[in-house]
């Protein structure tokens, strides 16, 4: 029984052997996803911020706007979308092929974190709204009372509590957007499902490289959760004090 486990963890170390060489393309993807991952849910969350504020006007045009951006964006599959944005944009407009490093092209880029933004955008707005609308609306009432303009109301007031009861459902969208990012892969983006393609192509072996970059994605998505977490029970300390 011994030899047999000795044998299967010998198997292992001789599956993963490529790691010697082709590490460096793991790092490379790794750094690229989370770059487009960070750029993307920044994007995203002003993007969102505009749409919840749309949604919640009391005109009904701007709040119609918003409300249909919103469906479409979330009844219709992310990979259409990222193809539609990157052969719509390229199609119209003559993005310079220019690199960002050694493997991001700016005119695949530029289309491809727009999709995921816009995506994104929807969701957050979504999240935005509801953390909004569940500050108490006694104290929106005080403050115009004291003669506060709504502006101010809202940006001193409504959305420094709102973010704190949203932060996790952000948190989880950044979650979320790591592992969408691999969606990228399709126009071609250097991203890290891109580079374990790669690897598969040069060592041959289709399992093995996915096992090490679910490995890779698991620890991305497990330590952000950690590190959201941390600010969460930080930000509950604080109210608490």
């Amino acid at each position: 029984m011994i030899d047999y486990f000795v044998e299967i963890f010998n198997n292992m170390i001789d599956k993963l052997s490529f790691l010697g060489t082709y590490y460096p393309l793991y790092i490379s993807g790794t750094l690229t996803t989370v770059f487009i991952s960070l750029f993307t849910v920044l994007i995203g969350t002003v993007i969102g911020i505009f749409v919840a504020l749309m949604k919640l006007s009391k005109v009904k045009a701007v709040s119609s706007i918003a409300s249909i951006y919103i469906e479409i964006v979330r009844g219709t599959p992310i990979l259409v979308q990222v193809f539609i944005w990157y052969f719509g944009i390229t199609t119209f407009i003559n993005i310079p092929s220019i690199y960002i490093g050694e493997d991001l092209e700016l005119s695949r880029l530029i289309p491809g974190a727009l999709a995921l933004a816009l995506n994104s955008g929807a969701y957050v707005a979504e999240i935005i709204r509801a953390g909004i609308l569940a500050v108490d609306k006694g104290q929106t009432e005080a403050a115009e009372s004291l003669g506060m303009k709504k502006n101010m109301i809202l940006r001193h007031i409504v959305m420094p509590q709102a973010i704190k009861n949203i932060l996790p459902a952000i948190g989880n969208e950044f979650v979320v957007l790591i592992k969408e990012s691999s969606i990228l892969y399709a126009i071609g983006i250097q991203e890290l499902m891109a580079k374990t393609s790669t690897i598969q192509s040069s060592t041959f072996q289709p399992l093995a490289p996915l096992f090490v970059v679910s490995v890779i994605y698991f620890i991305l998505t497990f330590s952000l959760s950690r590190i959201i977490g941390v600010f969460e029970r930080r930000l509950n300390k604080d109210d608490r004090n």
